[in-house]
């Protein structure tokens, strides 16, 4: 959705009643005809306060139904749906303006997202452990996508997983978990352990720290 409405963007999309470029915002989460949803996260709707359509929509909606509001011109991204929308106020849709650099940074994690999901099936064979760090790291990834890159830490076996993944607070406590008991198994495997005062990596057999020289019986 991100990549379709960012290409909508470099498309021209003008107010027909005053010819000013059309502005994206989000979508409201009810539509005022049916009470069901937009089909869209996001609308592209004339701001202009000195549109015609904006500008007489007060005393036709006064003279029609006798209360206060106007219209705004809007358009769906990616339909050829239009609509003169109803609305209270001149503030109305200039508090859910879309911050357009921000989108495309979400687009650009999104985008890496699913090439780090690509290359998952390939993870074990190529040894390759940045895929499956980029996904556990990424807080905003796909849930069982996230947790099935856990489930290769293991496999992987590779010591450089740790700092980055002990550094990282993870929202979903079940994740966190998992990626938990994945660390105890590689430390295991490469005999080794976490100093409990510095957390640097030792021999699971050393009684004193070689990092912070701490006593650990």
């Amino acid at each position: 959705m991100l990549t379709r409405v960012l290409k909508y963007l470099e498309e021209d999309h003008v107010c027909p009643h005053c010819k000013q470029e059309l502005t994206l915002c989000n979508a409201p989460p009810v539509h005022v005809g049916d009470g069901l949803g937009w089909g869209s996260e996001y609308l592209f709707i004339c701001l202009n306060n000195e549109c015609s359509l904006f500008a007489n929509g007060w005393k036709y909606i006064e003279d029609q139904y006798g209360h206060v509001g106007s219209y705004r011109y809007m358009e769906i991204p990616g339909s050829k749906e239009t609509y003169n929308m109803m609305v209270a106020g001149r503030d109305a849709f200039t508090g859910s303006i879309v911050d357009i650099e921000e989108l495309k940074k979400q687009n650009k994690r999104y985008q890496e997202e699913k090439k780090a999901e690509a290359k998952l099936p390939a993870c074990l064979e190529n040894n390759d452990l940045e895929p499956v760090l980029f996904l556990l790291l990424d807080e905003a990834a796909n849930i069982d996508v996230r947790k099935k890159a856990a489930g290769m830490l293991i496999s992987l076996n590779d010591l450089e997983c740790i700092e980055p993944l002990r550094s990282h607070s993870f929202r979903d406590t079940s994740l966190e978990q998992e990626v938990n008991m994945a660390i105890s198994a590689i430390l295991t495997k490469h005999y080794m352990k976490e100093c409990p005062f510095c957390a640097e990596l030792i021999k699971a057999r050393a009684k004193v720290c070689k990092h912070c020289s701490k006593d650990l019986d």
